[in-house]
């Protein structure tokens, strides 16, 4: 079986995404859950790098983050109140479906 892209969500994401993902059976972590409240971007960026998990964030600071450093895991991004849960979750699960964690390194997905 083919590796499977993980997920982690930036603090501010409503916990009904981590949810609905784990229905669909897929691994996702969230920044409350690994003790990362409060914590800064840096460490944010450290803790999906060590665990190889792309970021599902609302936090523009994140596409800055991108625009100079390519070696994350991947970054999905989506404005705040522009998608609904359901819209959330649905973009996230076809992203996990259509790419490999090694085609989402460096990548910015938008929702």
């Amino acid at each position: 079986m083919s590796e499977k892209i993980k997920f982690h969500l930036d603090e501010n994401v409503d916990p009904a995404i981590a949810a609905g993902l784990r229905r669909h059976g897929i691994d996702v972590t969230t920044t409350k859950e690994v003790g990362l409240l409060t914590k800064s971007d840096d460490e944010q960026l450290e803790f999906i790098c060590a665990t190889q998990r792309v970021i599902f964030t609302q936090d523009t600071d994140f596409l800055r983050i991108a625009s100079y450093n390519q070696t994350h895991p991947g970054i999905t991004y989506c404005q705040k109140g522009t998608r609904s849960i359901g819209e959330i979750v649905a973009g996230l699960t076809l992203i996990y479906e259509v790419f490999s964690p090694q085609e989402m390194i460096g990548q910015v997905e938008f929702l």
